[in-house]
């Protein structure tokens, strides 16, 4: 991990959080700017040692003799403005309805590698974006756990270096939040997050497209995840702070999203924001809701204790009238059937899941053509 100048020393503290989501020009970015030109940071840390996280991607990296301008990474949501991520989600639905008509001469990453740093397994997030590159005319090349146990084996700030030096992007799904942003400052391409303990970014971008396609629209709509306040929570809100809807949390008490980023997801003024325990009073006129495993990688240890505590808020046939006919259910899987959602849930015909985990795709080729400026 790379060491700030003595007088930026107060950025590297595990409790310091976004000092604005509304407008990375605050007047606390800029002074931030002021201290380390490359990037914005700023990181912090949950009880539940879940939310390491940072302020918003950099236009410029210099480290390597080689600049990064005008390129950016995809680490948060909330880098971005509403119009550019409604101008993202846009364009997915434009290349998506190529990719079904079959046509396949749509080859804009032609000539384009891409490496894929996984510290975590993950059938999707590995299917869909290896398939959406190569669909799109490219390369890309799968790097797994024994492959460079980066931080480890070989710091993160050579592995960023010499992965730039061969391919065009870098896509890293990773435990440490603080990872991805380190990978970020190093690397002289762009840098996906497809994953850290604090968010889940492009899961997100794929939900809120589904949400478009079956709904008309995100702006507006009533969402509710019922269960642990996950990075998936986490990017929600940080979406919240961007695109105006409803997002309410329900979980039990102990297992809050982290506290920080609620307050920051709140204090930008965009979305209503709700955090309760009582999953029946929540659900009530919801436009969809949401799940996730009650005990994500790296807490199987906790499983049967949280089975016990999260008991009341299984997504069940009954919680699913409550929230009404027009509702839809959506998980981003892997899902445990009979824990945090019912069999009947999952298959039922409001169940949007298959949907939403084929848009992860088409969310990330649109995300990478951004990046790119195609």
């Amino acid at each position: 991990m790379a060491m700030l100048s003595s007088n930026c020393s107060s950025l590297r503290s595990e409790t310091t959080f976004f000092s604005s989501i509304s407008s990375p020009f605050s007047g606390d970015n800029l002074r931030r700017i002021a201290c380390r030109p490359s990037k914005l940071y700023a990181g912090a840390s949950s009880r539940r040692c879940r939310t390491s996280c940072s302020a918003a991607a950099s236009v410029s990296s210099s480290v390597n003799g080689r600049t990064k301008e005008g390129l950016k990474d995809f680490l948060h949501i909330s880098d971005f403005d509403k119009e550019t991520i409604l101008g993202i989600l846009d364009r997915a639905v434009e290349v998506k309805a190529i990719l079904k008509s079959g046509d396949r001469t749509f080859l804009p990453f032609k000539g384009k590698t891409m490496a894929m740093i996984f510290a975590k397994p993950s059938m999707r997030t590995r299917v869909s974006f290896e398939t959406g590159f190569y669909l799109l005319g490219g390369h890309a090349i799968y790097l797994g756990p024994d492959d460079i146990q980066m931080g480890k084996r070989e710091e993160t700030r050579d592995v960023a270096r010499v992965l730039s030096g061969y391919n065009d992007i870098i896509m890293a799904r990773l435990f440490a939040h603080q990872d991805i942003i380190d990978l970020a400052k190093y690397a002289t391409v762009p840098v996906i997050n497809g994953l850290t303990d604090y968010n889940h970014p492009v899961q997100i971008m794929a939900d809120a497209l589904t949400i478009i396609e079956h709904i008309g629209r995100l702006e507006g709509t009533k969402v509710v995840y019922v269960g642990d306040g996950n990075n998936i929570v986490h990017s929600w809100l940080l979406l919240a702070s961007v695109v105006p809807f409803h997002f309410v949390c329900v979980c039990p008490k102990g297992f809050e999203p982290d506290e920080k980023t609620v307050e920051k997801a709140r204090n930008a003024g965009i979305s209503k924001i709700e955090i309760t325990n009582d999953p029946k009073e929540a659900v009530v006129g919801a436009d969809v809701v949401y799940t996730d495993v009650w005990a994500s990688m790296g807490q199987k240890g906790e499983a049967e204790y949280r089975r016990k505590v999260f008991q009341g808020f299984q997504v069940d046939e009954d919680l699913m009238k409550l929230a009404g006919p027009k509702a839809y259910f959506m998980h981003c899987l892997p899902a445990e059937r009979g824990v945090e959602v019912t069999d009947g849930v999952i298959e039922a015909p409001n169940s949007i899941v298959f949907p939403q985990a084929e848009n992860r795709m088409h969310a990330q080729n649109a995300i990478m053509l951004h990046l790119f400026g195609l």
